[in-house]
């Protein structure tokens, strides 16, 4: 069930028979020659949607721009503060509670948004507003992406690359080996990113002339297709789970 297809009285009726939302959130940035800015929102909001309609929960309309500052030299890439960023969403949220909503799955395609929405679920939490988990797709099947690809890259390797092959007719094919060899195949392994056990980078361009990471001949659609059944099956596992639990259960432990 998606949000914005539906009227009013369809989502009351919903709202009163159900408790729990997904709201997906990417990013709008550079994913190197290959890739759309567009690909961690594209991966998000297509997760929580094929979700939603398994399950019947309700999917909310997807955040395109999030904590995405260090891509900023790479033309195009759109970004706002951690502080706005967890203000928008903890408003966001506040309004599905509002309606009766006191469960959320934040259905993540962002490494750079990921400290900043387990902050405001921790908040949400604490104050008790409603229960909220950060979900990242790419962390729910870590093993299927290790099988897949011996290279996979933090950002704008084959595992999204993959993606966006089975999800679009965005990716530039041409493209793949460029990505490959302007980029750094194994960021763990380059020189220069880690001193005496501190991190010496703040930028992806500090360590990616175009600014991506892994292998991205390795991926196909097919491959893609894999990951995307994958972790859609985890996201609904995680819905229902979520969905089951006594109120009580998500509230704050009382004080020892």
């Amino acid at each position: 069930m998606y949000l914005a297809d539906e009227t009013w009285p369809d989502l009351k009726a919903y709202f009163e028979a159900e408790s729990l939302a997904l709201v997906p959130l990417g990013s709008t940035e550079q994913h190197g020659p290959h890739l759309p800015e567009a690909t961690d929102h594209v991966i998000a909001e297509s997760l929580a949607r094929e979700a939603a309609a398994r399950t019947g929960y309700l999917c909310t309309p997807t955040v395109n721009v999030g904590i995405s500052r260090h891509h900023r030299q790479f033309p195009g890439t759109m970004w706002v503060s951690p502080d706005t960023f967890r203000a928008y969403v903890r408003e966001l949220t506040e309004n599905l509670t509002y309606h009766g909503i006191d469960r959320v799955v934040y259905v993540n395609a962002h490494g750079g948004n990921v400290d900043a929405l387990r902050e405001v679920a921790k908040d949400l939490h604490a104050a008790e507003t409603c229960y909220a988990l950060e979900w990242m797709w790419d962390e729910s099947v870590p093993e299927l992406v290790d099988e897949l690809f011996e290279h996979n890259g933090p950002h704008g390797g084959p595992k999204e690359t993959a993606m966006l092959q089975h999800l679009t007719d965005l990716v530039h094919e041409d493209q793949l080996a460029a990505a490959r060899d302007g980029g750094v195949r194994d960021i763990w392994a380059a020189e220069g990113t880690y001193q005496n056990g501190a991190a010496t980078f703040f930028d992806a361009r500090d360590n990616s002339a175009n600014g991506v990471f892994g292998d991205q001949t390795d991926a196909t659609a097919a491959k893609g297709k894999q990951l995307f059944e994958a972790a859609t099956e985890q996201l609904c596992e995680l819905c229902e789970w979520l969905a089951a639990r006594e109120r009580d259960e998500l509230l704050p432990a009382e004080p020892v």
